[in-house]
């Protein structure tokens, strides 16, 4: 099991997961869930290409800051994905943080979870990354525990603006 950058060998393995993805409902993990499976099957190198990017700071929307992407694989098949972010803005400061991850449904409950974020900062203090900001949902237990298990200390509860759900913030040192 490792993280490695996206890449076209893991195609039909990262659009399986995507179908899974579709299959069921997210309350907060958009980005996967919005991928449109024709047209990775049609260009998977373009959206490799727009990831790998990202990690250079280029074609990034306004208030986006550079992010490294990388992808849990165990035995040739994509497990899940993290992306650490450089740095912070002010809304990554209140509920993004410097690491997102998130694990294929089919995976999930099996401890791919806590492994993709402790491979995760690892890959973010080589980054530079030393003092490292992950938030979750406060209804999402399963994310909870996995921050806590990586060494997570707790900061605060931060109510975000109505119909958004609250957010936990933790700080983990490497």
């Amino acid at each position: 099991m490792e993280l490695v950058c996206p890449s076209i060998k893991h195609k039909n393995s990262f659009i399986q997961a995507v179908k899974e993805y579709h299959a069921v409902d997210s309350d907060d993990r958009k980005d996967i869930y919005e991928l449109k499976v024709e047209e990775l099957q049609n260009n998977f190198p373009s959206y490799i290409s727009k990831l790998l990017s990202e990690s250079q700071g280029k074609n990034l929307p306004e208030g986006y800051v550079p992010q490294t992407t990388y992808w849990l694989i165990d035995n040739n098949e994509f497990i899940g994905r993290v992306s650490i972010r450089h740095s912070l803005t002010e809304h990554l400061l209140k509920e993004g943080g410097h690491i997102g991850y998130d694990v294929r449904p089919s995976k999930r409950k099996m401890g791919y979870g806590t492994k993709i974020l402790e491979l995760s900062l690892s890959k973010a203090k080589k980054l530079g990354i030393h003092k490292i900001l992950v938030t979750c949902n406060e209804t999402n237990i399963g994310s909870k525990k996995i921050i806590e298990a990586n060494g997570g200390i707790f900061e605060d509860h931060l109510e975000l603006d109505e119909g958004k759900l609250a957010k936990l913030r933790y700080w983990i040192t490497v």
